[in-house]
């Protein structure tokens, strides 16, 4: 072992630092690239609204929304509408030893237009939906599909990206607005026929609990989680190497950096309405 080289002890408690430091460096790699993905993309919408000339193309757009988020639609609602079930069935014990039993739709309002409707529609179409568009993405720069696009002067985030990204953004909106109605309709009736809950009780704790900007803060949170989908499976779509191998990488990406980049601009998102006194 030469003199410069640490010793043993000290590589031991430099260790974690080294693997901090890579880690923020990769996150702050595919931040920028991400960052540049949404930049070209908004390019080429400006673009498309004032030349004539350039066209995102109407029926891309409405294809995928249909296949991001019409086929979502089962999915997340059956998941939303467990989430509802679980609340109502695990609050109300609690409650019911103050003999507020029917604060429960108070609770859940606010949990579900706030926080889980979007938190619970965007993991959902994380997996459902942005590791399929990761995986064709990816299936088509191993086909070679997307040089064959350049090679012909088109540039792949017009035709392949920004389409996606709108569809993902748009889909991942309305799918949050149908997490909450779901959930709070699925609270409501296990509610009234298991908890003994009046469904007028239930409706005057609702509405006297639950504020319009709970509702419009939940909706800006599915737009941008929404966003973060299509950003981040374009992204990971686009740099697969290595053949199968490497579509299959990036779909696993995908689905971690998604999940992680949700909770994250979920975090922002909460603190920054705090800080605003909105919550």
């Amino acid at each position: 072992m030469s003199e410069s080289s640490p010793n043993p002890v000290v590589r031991a408690a430099l260790f974690p630092f080294h693997v901090a430091g890579n880690m923020t460096l990769t996150a702050l790699e595919i931040t920028g690239q991400v960052l540049w993905l949404f930049l070209e993309g908004f390019k080429w919408i400006v673009l498309s609204a004032f030349r004539r000339n350039v066209r995102i193309g109407r029926p891309a757009i409405v294809s995928q929304i249909i296949r991001v988020g019409v086929r979502s639609v089962f999915i997340v609602s059956l998941v939303s509408s467990c989430v509802g079930l679980i609340l109502a069935l695990q609050l109300a014990p609690p409650l019911d030893q103050f003999g507020q039993k029917e604060l429960v739709a108070n609770i859940i309002g606010v949990a579900v237009l706030r926080e889980l409707g979007p938190l619970i529609g965007s993991i959902v179409l994380t997996g459902f939906a942005g590791a399929s568009i990761a995986a064709e993405i990816g299936t088509m720069v191993v086909g070679e599909e997307v040089e064959a696009l350049e090679a012909h002067a088109l540039d792949p985030v017009r035709f392949l990206v920004v389409p996606r990204v709108i569809a993902s953004l748009v889909s991942m909106t309305v799918l949050g607005v149908v997490a909450d109605l779901v959930a709070i309709v699925a609270s409501l009736g296990i509610s009234m026929t298991v908890l003994d809950i009046p469904y007028a009780s239930y409706m005057s704790n609702f509405l006297m609990q639950v504020k319009s900007i709970d509702f419009y803060t939940g909706v800006a949170k599915s737009a941008i989680f929404g966003l973060l989908i299509g950003l981040i499976a374009c992204h990971h779509g686009l740099s697969v190497k290595d053949g199968a191998a490497g579509v299959g990488r990036a779909t696993t990406y995908t689905v971690v950096h998604c999940v992680v980049a949700i909770i994250f601009a979920d975090l922002t998102f909460t603190a920054i309405f705090f800080a605003l006194k909105l919550v």
